[in-house]
């Protein structure tokens, strides 16, 4: 079965997304809604971890909290899939269950 783990939080703040994803494999995504998407930027601290997470499983990012903070589409991390309130909904569906780090 496979997860969709969501993360919230800023990679600044907290270490949920780091742990996230520790935990993820084949068949899993993961989700960067609200400060989460802080994470998703070219050029952060973050940027190799999200490269390697992205070799284990697909990496989405909420398209309006992306704007919200500022963050243009051309300035997210290639490889990760931005989606709406829709693929939100879509992603869930689409997995198992859902685990949301925080």
């Amino acid at each position: 079965m496979s997860t969709l783990h969501t993360v919230n939080k800023s990679p600044f703040e907290r270490n949920a997304l780091c742990t996230c994803f520790g935990h993820i494999t084949a068949g899993d995504a993961v989700l960067m809604i609200e400060d989460g998407v802080i994470g998703a930027r070219k050029g952060a601290t973050t940027a190799a971890m999200v490269q390697a997470a992205l070799q284990k499983g697909k990496v989405y990012a909420l398209s309006s909290d992306l704007a919200a903070r500022g963050i243009k589409p051309a300035d997210v991390i290639d490889g990760i899939q931005l989606v709406d309130y829709g693929g939100f909904v879509d992603l869930v569906t689409q997995h198992g269950r859902t685990v949301s780090w925080l």
